[in-house]
């Protein structure tokens, strides 16, 4: 029988690699010893180049990427995994596949393939990879009834329901069941849990059976669907999860499942999530400027990256102050910008995106910082700032991505963004620039928007900023 692509290329990756980092095995196969020998030399000259000078976390070409730090390079090939350019293993070590996979993804995106990604490309690459994820609506889950961290396609799995030791969720007609499980107590063994695994139930044909002290992998074909499990040991504790699906899903489940493979933390200081780094905050507030009187709202495309609903208060309509739901228009890699819509409002206060005259480094800051610093409120507030060769001095408090600029002379100067997205948890406040308002002007009007004229002046702009709240699952 024609072996799976999937399932073949998990066993040999397994003997070449530890399993917490365990990815990849997107494979096309032409026969079962074809693939095997295949896939073992490519881990072998993998292995055999990283030993041979290449320092770890360095591509052969494209040299930017020796400094990036591991989350990054982690994100970088989780991405990569998404998008389908990518299929080893999601560890952060850039050796000749990362860079194989990054010259496929520049290559589909027309760009020159130097194996290196410019920040427009990696910025292409992130939203890429989002709209992969959120078609299958991924998302890491904690599992009360194991105590195990993993991934999940939730739009694929919509129902959850408890079953056995675990965990279920699986689809309306059940074309996609993924299901945790949690077997401890004296005596508890891996090699028992195997063998219950291999019998039950009987019409399992395995393809990929592989046991090793401390896990086990098993996959294959489980009457017409697919399935493969993964299990762990700790403590006498075995933890696993077992994902079956319709071989007709395969478009879909089988990316998924690498991602899955790699992303399941049965057990504390497994998976990705470590390497990964923190997570983006489940909720995150900044600040807009409103730019017509009709709803046109500009801010930060960090802030609202990734977000499911979008709300913006303090919208001032005649005497009226009140919020709405926000809908997003554009975004802009490369500037940095994002343009929201509020609709059903009118008579807003917009700025003046217009600057004349010379201009300074020094400049006046108006947002509306984060309300953990000013117990739940909202008030509009000014702090310095000073442009120099690295961006803005000092990074702005929490809530002021997004905020109005002003000069010396009180005229609007540009935008507050963020250099790097703002993660969950403690930690230094993220680089910040300014994005002129000649960039702006453009990005605005390029959605064929007119920015709006007006009166300068704090005041002005202070009637012309709002709060952005981003709210991710």
């Amino acid at each position: 029988m024609r072996l799976s692509g999937v399932a073949l290329a998990v066993a040999v990756l397994c003997l070449a690699w530890p399993a917490p980092t365990l990815i990849g095995w997107l494979m096309q196969p032409d026969t079962a010893t074809a693939q095997t020998i295949q896939v073992a030399e490519a881990a072998k000259k993998e292995k055999g180049a990283t030993k041979k000078g290449n320092p770890k976390g360095a591509p052969k070409e494209g040299g930017n990427t020796v400094s990036l730090p591991l989350t990054e390079r982690v994100r970088i090939q989780f991405d990569l995994a998404f998008t389908g350019h990518y299929n080893g293993l999601i560890n952060g070590e850039f050796n000749e596949r990362t860079t194989t996979a990054i010259k496929s993804f520049q290559k589909s995106i027309g760009a020159r393939e130097t194996g290196a990604l410019a920040q427009p490309e990696r910025a292409q690459l992130a939203t890429n990879s989002k709209a992969v994820q959120e078609r299958v609506g991924w998302a890491m889950v904690e599992d009360k009834a194991t105590g195990a961290q993993l991934g999940l396609p939730t739009k694929q799995v919509p129902n959850t329901a408890r079953a056995g030791s675990g965990t279920r969720w699986s689809s309306a007609q059940g074309q996609v069941q993924i299901e945790t499980f949690r077997i401890r107590g004296p005596g508890t063994t891996l090699a028992t849990v195997v063998e219950r695994q291999r019998a039950e139930p009987p019409n399992r044909k395995l393809e990929v059976n592989l046991v090793r002290d401390d896990f086990f992998i098993l996959s294959g074909l489980q009457g017409l669907k697919k399935f493969y499990v993964r299990a762990h040991i700790r403590d006498l504790e075995v933890r696993g999860v077992t994902i079956l699906y319709d071989q007709a899903t395969e478009g879909i489940m089988d990316p998924v499942t690498v991602v899955m493979s790699s992303a399941f933390a049965p057990f504390s200081g497994t998976g990705l999530t470590d390497m990964m780094g923190p997570t983006r905050r489940k909720v995150e507030y900044g600040t807009g400027i409103v730019t017509t009187a009709g709803g046109h709202i500009l801010t930060d495309r960090l802030l609202v990256e990734g977000c499911n609903v979008i709300q913006v208060s303090g919208l001032v309509s005649g005497l009226v102050s009140g919020f709405g739901d926000a809908n997003p228009i554009a975004t802009d890699a490369t500037s940095g910008l994002a343009l929201l819509r509020v609709f059903g409002v009118s008579d807003l206060a917009p700025a003046a995106l217009v600057h004349e005259g010379a201009r300074g480094s020094d400049l006046t800051l108006v947002g509306i910082a984060d309300p953990q610093l000013q117990a739940g409120g909202r008030a509009v507030t000014t702090t310095a700032g000073k442009l120099d060769g690295n961006g803005l001095q000092p990074s702005p408090q929490l809530g002021f991505a997004g905020a109005a600029a002003l000069d010396a002379q009180g005229r609007f100067f540009g935008m507050v963004t963020l250099k790097a997205p703002l993660m969950a948890g403690a930690g230094p406040l993220p680089p910040a620039n300014v994005v002129p308002v000649e960039t702006i002007r453009r990005f605005v009007e390029a959605q064929y928007v007119t920015p709006a004229t007006g009166k300068t002046g704090v005041e002005a702009a202070k009637a012309s900023v709002v709060r952005v709240m981003c709210v991710r699952r």
